[in-house]
């Protein structure tokens, strides 16, 4: 069975991480949940504005390995994001598993995160409106669709793209 790892912080899109991990576990995935906040229970954000529910990491970022993994999903949420963008421990797990060349998935939000991993330059990615200028200035082409596959990156725009999404990640995984 195959291991697929989220990693969020806090306020995160909770569409973004519980739909589409619910939607992996129907399609016979394990999935596990990986934070970079300093407590396991981390709290979703429904339109990044309202609270949604809270969750329970089963492990923190400084304990992850990219080795246990068979691919990474980095859910949106705009504070959720710009928290993980500037956070070390993430942008090793995230190198690491593009670098093994397992799928690497963000959605809506989360393509900052491959901008300040180093991983966005050279790449045709998709993300939410408003992170075309900073994919741009990061040396990535911008195209809106609703799911982008770049070599072993996914990138989808935002909630209403994620069955397209879900898609990409298991079409990635067989």
């Amino acid at each position: 069975m195959k291991t697929i790892a989220f990693l969020l912080h806090n306020n995160f899109e909770q569409a973004e991480y519980e739909d589409v991990n619910n939607q992996l576990k129907d399609k016979g995935y394990k999935t596990i949940l990986i934070t970079t906040n300093k407590e396991k229970e981390v709290q979703a954000m429904k339109q990044d504005v309202d609270k949604g529910d809270t969750f329970t990491a089963d492990i923190f970022a400084t304990e992850a390995k990219s080795n246990d993994y068979d691919a990474l999903v980095l859910p949106g949420g705009t504070v959720n994001a710009d928290t993980i963008r500037d956070n070390e421990q993430a942008h090793s797990l995230v190198k690491a598993i593009y670098e093994a060349g397992k799928p690497l998935a963000a959605i809506c939000h989360a393509p900052w995160i491959l901008i300040n991993a180093g991983i966005a330059k050279g790449k045709t990615l998709t993300a939410y409106n408003s992170l075309q200028t900073d994919l741009e200035n990061a040396g990535a082409t911008f195209i809106n669709k609703t799911v982008q596959v770049d070599g072993n990156l996914i990138t989808s725009r935002n909630p209403d793209d994620i069955k397209n999404f879900v898609e990409a990640i298991d079409k990635a995984l067989s």
